[in-house]
């Protein structure tokens, strides 16, 4: 075929286009080098050890690393993923390190020194802002030596290999507020004590237990755990939200995407005409997860009737309400009296005008919203009554409650399967080089106790494998003394989780920060995180920096009878045994003989021993000290202040034995 000039210039401009989208094509899809975000600038690099760098790039392209005078090269593999070793370093900086591919990436003001995983539940996830004193601390959080970064919480069936995150942060009162308060703690007194750069690594997330943060290859060796890599693989998360939908909907009715109590701001279902007659009813006080709703978030309305008599409303009147999970706004007879924003652990009492009430039925509507974890009217039934001059009337009992938006954004949680925060939240860090690691744990898996005596060590174990650092040192927190104090001795799902931490003391390169004494009984959450973080410390001075230092209060020994006394020796006594009361009283410790009834012992110390004895029992078998869940008059230290570890003398079985995982 023969082209004419005008043919041919259009066929090579047609040419020229399509070649032009293809090397488009081509240019737009080479990837670029892409580090892991736990590589930013501000970061601290783990002392004396190799450092693992690694990232993503285009397949088999030439890397270039630059860190310290060094240059390092190598290449992508096939699938474009790239790792590599720099050499050990010893503390010091600022450094530059630049990584070059297609692009360049530079990160400066590294610091190397050593690195700290600050990881568990909700009191490791506890932030500065609300610990002790926290305006102080944190206005002298000024240590530039110190580097912050948080994992964001994330859920994943499969192992994920990058975070979300802000990166590393030099600590300062603008970045410490919102980091761990115990992390924050732990951090200070090393940089501190050693005067080397410190880096804190927080991934935590409130109310999750221990088995979500074990690798799936892990957990499922121990019995009970079995299939569950399987089941990762084969899970449904949109059968499992509306499979949930549907149970939930059962309970509460619909649950509206968008809160229909509301209507341009104005609170359409607190006016005193509302209908409540098809509204459902729950028991208050509760958390809602309790009365049947468990998954549900969003915002739920609920209502109250009470009387009052002309003479009621001559004098102030007080609403009281205990704690609400998170945020409420309170109204009476339509008109708000009153709203709280994200205080869980904040009683309402709120002081409405005179003419918010009349004589008669008053009509209490109580929105609350709820974002996450428990939520609900949730104290206890004595703190919630409508205070008068001369009388109180109670609001505790069965009140109406209607969903204003069921939320399911968070409804795949956490506890929902084993290993999804250790395939969300750790796998991402490995191989992060690391000093150690710290850990507060424990209190949502208080019910399974007995099986804690497993899983715990084994989650250490398992990160140490993958981690491939040998037996690094790991540091935990024993929970501290909570709920109402017992009157007389008896089981306690606590006391058997304090021990199975305890037993975890077996495993090599471990400590353990007692912390029996700085509990509260009305708060899972103590503020005085400073001394958490001191006796974090003071377990890592000792293990991993091999100081001459008081790390542990006093721990049973062994127990030796004689005659009607029980004499108990002790190790970790320091400069000596230390009782904190002006009368030499000492409290906390029970004796049973062999009927297994344990009665309150009298004591007295001999040297560095305790010698326990008891009126109501001849022939002592067994002592335990501290055995509850909140002794909260304990008084046995060592001379440099750190509390006896609870303990037990017996095998006995306790109330937890048999609660397994399923």
């Amino acid at each position: 075929m023969i082209f004419s000039k005008r043919q041919y210039s259009g066929q090579l401009r047609i040419l020229s286009v399509l070649l032009f989208f293809f090397l488009s094509s081509i240019y737009t899809t080479k990837a670029k080098v892409k580090l892991p975000k736990v590589f930013s600038s501000n970061m601290v690099l783990q002392r004396d050890i190799p450092i693992k760098i690694w990232g993503w790039a285009d397949k088999k392209e030439k890397i270039i690393i630059i860190f310290h005078g060094d240059t390092t090269n190598l290449r992508a593999d096939k699938k474009g993923k790239w790792q590599t070793e720099l050499k050990s370093m010893p503390a010091g900086g600022p450094f530059e390190l630049v990584v070059k591919g297609d692009n360049e990436i530079v990160l400066t003001n590294i610091l190397v020194g050593d690195v700290w995983i600050c990881s568990g539940q909700s009191n490791m996830e506890f932030a500065l802002n609300s610990a002790n004193n926290a305006k102080e601390e944190i206005s002298n959080a000024k240590f530039p030596r110190i580097r912050l970064f948080t994992v964001r919480k994330k859920t994943s069936t499969k192992p994920l290999e990058d975070c979300n995150s802000e990166g590393w942060m030099v600590c300062s009162p603008e970045s410490a507020p919102s980091f761990s308060a115990v992390g924050y703690f732990f951090g200070r007194k090393l940089n501190n004590e050693l005067d080397v750069p410190i880096g804190l690594i927080h991934t935590s997330w409130g109310g999750t237990n221990v088995e979500t943060w074990t690798s799936a290859h892990s957990i499922e060796q121990i019995e009970g755990f079995e299939g569950i890599e399987n089941e990762l693989e084969e899970f449904d998360e949109d059968a499992m939200v509306a499979n949930l939908r549907k149970k939930l909907e059962a309970i509460a009715g619909p649950l509206p995407d968008e809160d229909l109590g509301m209507k341009d701001g104005s609170p359409v279902w607190a006016v005193p005409n509302t209908n409540f007659n098809s509204w459902k009813e729950m028991k208050i006080p509760q958390l809602w997860e309790s009365a049947g709703l468990k998954g549900l978030d969003g915002i739920l309305w609920f209502q109250k009737e009470f009387e009052l008599e002309p003479m009621d409303l001559l004098g102030k009147i007080e609403i009281h309400l205990g704690p609400i999970d998170d945020s409420d706004i309170t109204y009476i007879n339509g008109k708000e009296i009153g709203r709280t924003f994200q205080k869980y652990n904040e009683s309402r009492i709120y002081l409405p005008d005179a003419e918010a009430f009349k004589v008669g039925k008053n009509i209490l509507v109580v929105r609350v919203e709820d974002n996450g974890g428990g939520g609900g009217i949730w104290g206890k039934p004595e703190e919630m009554f409508v205070k008068l001059d001369n009388k109180k009337i109670g609001l505790s009992g069965t009140w109406k409650f209607k969903v204003g938006k069921g939320d399911f954004s968070t409804s795949f949680g956490p506890n929902n399967m084993p290993s999804l925060l250790y395939n969300g939240m750790i796998n991402l860090l490995i191989p992060f080089a690391i000093k150690g690691a710290i850990w507060y744990q424990g209190e949502s898996n208080a019910n399974r106790a007995y099986q804690y005596r497993t899983l715990f060590p084994n989650m250490i174990t398992n990160w140490r494998e993958e981690w491939g650092q040998g037996d690094f040192p790991f540091f935990f927190v024993q929970l501290a003394n909570f709920m109402a104090p017992s009157e007389e001795p008896g089981e306690s799902a606590w006391a058997e989780l304090r021990e199975a931490q305890t037993m975890t003391l077996s495993l090599p390169n471990t400590g353990m920060a007692t912390i029996i004494d700085i509990g509260e009984a009305g708060d899972i959450h103590p503020k005085n995180k400073q001394d958490v973080g001191r006796r974090l410390a003071l377990s890592a001075l000792k293990i991993a920096y091999n100081q001459d230092v008081v790390y542990s209060g006093p721990t049973f020994k062994e127990m030796k009878i004689d005659r009607n006394f029980a004499i108990i020796s002790f190790d970790n006594i320091g400069s000596g045994l230390y009782i904190k009361d002006k009368y030499g009283y000492v409290n906390g410790f029970t004796v049973a003989g062999k009927d297994k009834v344990f009665h309150w012992a009298k004591v007295h110390i001999s040297g560095d021993k305790i010698i326990v004895t008891c009126d109501d029992v001849d022939k002592p078998v067994a002592v335990r000290y501290g055995w509850a869940n909140n002794p909260d008059d304990l008084n046995l230290y060592n001379l440099e202040g750190l509390p006896a570890v609870p303990f037990r003398t017996d095998t006995w079985p306790g109330i937890t034995i048999d609660n397994k995982y399923r």
